[in-house]
């Protein structure tokens, strides 16, 4: 079959169209841009890409594509769309074919929450391939044990990220509920998407129906600290339910260890532990959750906590999860997706633990949809509060601004301490700044969801021209 896919570079479908192609299926595809590295990734798998939604790219193909595949970037008023829906062509979603044409039938382990979806999906692959299970898997990121993104995988096994951002522009269900998982794992539970979600009640109806679809012989694995996952659970649950959290009331519980390692607890017995690898880059007590409830899910399929913490004693982390960029001048620079204020703080609580007594400087752009509505803006100054300094981009001119201001809403950590946090609107200047506030021994963290105009290697380089 010639499968055509549109918005194939976002991770998502560039990890559909992987493995669509590894199935043996024809695969094309198209996007606003295509650039590396998803385009060099697809591109080596015999994927042919074209640039932007022109509906003349239909005239290319010897033969019209069996069926367009949709990603959720590609709304009413796209051309090719429009040519696609006037010609009546054959269309459906990226999760709807994932689910129909690759999970149905397999044992699915889903992966959701608010944050560390990625990272906690990462773990799971890996304790199962590590195991000699040979799962497929799906992941929103690069994760650093593996050299792909997305796999068709070998056994009946598939571990995906289950993400609640809607479906695409004729179907407004979370991505999720296309998935049906038998092993169920729920990490936590906030307001985001404030562009396609209401309030938080919305969001937990939408968890609910991913909760309605695990048979009864599945199995939920839910953070039991988190109130709105309660609510969740609360609505009806029809498969068996284990809670996971910091303490002794929960049937998954850690005790943490030095160096960020931590005991396994299951049923008030001490089971396995963890010792993370010296290089993960795993760090801080939310990845000590998210080791948790990954060797949770492994345990419902057979893997033993102790063989699961063999396997994470040799995780190595997802791309641009608190990932070390380079060192310039003894200052160390970091990358991470962070992009929610609840994020922001754990990442910033993780690189503390690392790092101690040394200085953090926090370089932050609220990037996402939800950061630019202001919806969480609220919470920023709390969320940065425990780094030195912070230099964060976006203020109230130039295309890229955002509609609230940046420098009164941080103002709050400037009343002790004059100039903790600076805000810019042009980035050249908040290079200037970092590198001339930056000393050896500090420690630069950067978070966006986005390239952020390549700031991290351009500060490397403002730090090496540093006298």
């Amino acid at each position: 079959m010639h499968i055509h896919i549109l918005g194939i570079c976002g991770t998502f479908m560039g990890g559909i169209a992987a493995i669509a192609r590894q199935a043996g299926h024809q695969v094309t595809g198209c996007d606003a841009n295509v650039y590396p590295p998803m385009s060099t990734q697809l591109e080596s798998q015999g994927i042919v890409l074209i640039e932007g939604y022109s509906p003349d790219q239909l005239l290319q193909f010897e033969t019209m594509p069996d069926l367009f595949v949709i990603g959720n970037v590609v709304s009413r008023g796209n051309p090719l769309m429009e040519a696609i829906l006037n010609q009546g062509l054959p269309y459906i979603s990226g999760p709807q074919w994932l689910g129909e044409q690759v999970l149905f039938g397999r044992h699915v382990l889903a992966v959701a929450g608010t944050h560390g979806k990625t990272t906690t999906s990462a773990m799971l692959a890996w304790i199962l391939e590590f195991n000699e299970y040979h799962p497929g898997y799906l992941i929103g990121g690069v994760p650093l044990n593996f050299t792909v993104s997305a796999r068709l995988g070998e056994s009946q096994y598939f571990v995906i990220e289950a993400d609640e951002y809607d479906t695409a522009f004729f179907d407004k269900r979370s991505k999720f509920v296309h998935y049906r998982p038998r092993t169920a794992l729920l990490n936590n539970l906030e307001f985001d998407h404030a562009d396609i979600f209401a309030d938080l009640a919305a969001i937990e109806t939408q968890f609910h129906h991913l909760v309605r679809t695990v048979p009864s012989d599945g199995l939920l694995v839910v953070n039991g600290e988190e109130p709105a996952l309660e609510t969740v659970i609360a609505r009806g649950a029809w498969a068996p339910v284990e809670r996971f959290g910091r303490g002794p009331q929960y049937e998954w519980s850690f005790i943490s260890q030095e160096a960020d390692g931590f005991m396994v607890v299951k049923g008030g017995k001490e089971v396995a532990t963890v010792k993370w690898a010296p290089d993960s880059g795993v760090m801080g007590r939310h990845n000590q959750l998210n080791a948790l409830a990954a060797i949770a899910a492994a345990n419902h399929i057979g893997i033993s906590p102790a063989d699961a913490a063999r396997a994470l004693a040799q995780f190595k982390n997802v791309k641009r999860r608190l990932e070390t960029v380079g060192v310039a001048k003894e200052i160390t620079v970091y990358d991470d997706f962070a992009h929610h204020p609840t994020a922001i703080t754990t990442t910033v609580d993780g690189l503390r633990r690392r790092v101690g007594k040394s200085r953090i400087l926090a370089v932050l752009e609220p990037r996402s949809n939800t950061m630019k509505l202001g919806v969480m803006k609220a919470q920023l100054p709390n969320s940065l509060k425990e780094a030195e300094k912070i230099f964060a981009y976006g203020a109230n001119s130039g295309k890229e601004s955002l509609g609230w201001n940046l420098s009164e809403v941080l103002s709050p950590l400037n009343a002790e301490e004059v100039d903790k946090a600076r805000t810019f609107d042009d980035l050249d200047a908040l290079i200037t700044a970092v590198a001339s506030e930056a000393r050896p021994g500090d420690h630069i963290l950067v978070m966006s969801n986005g390239g952020f105009g390549g700031v991290h290697q351009k500060i490397l380089r403002a730090l090496e021209g540093k006298k």
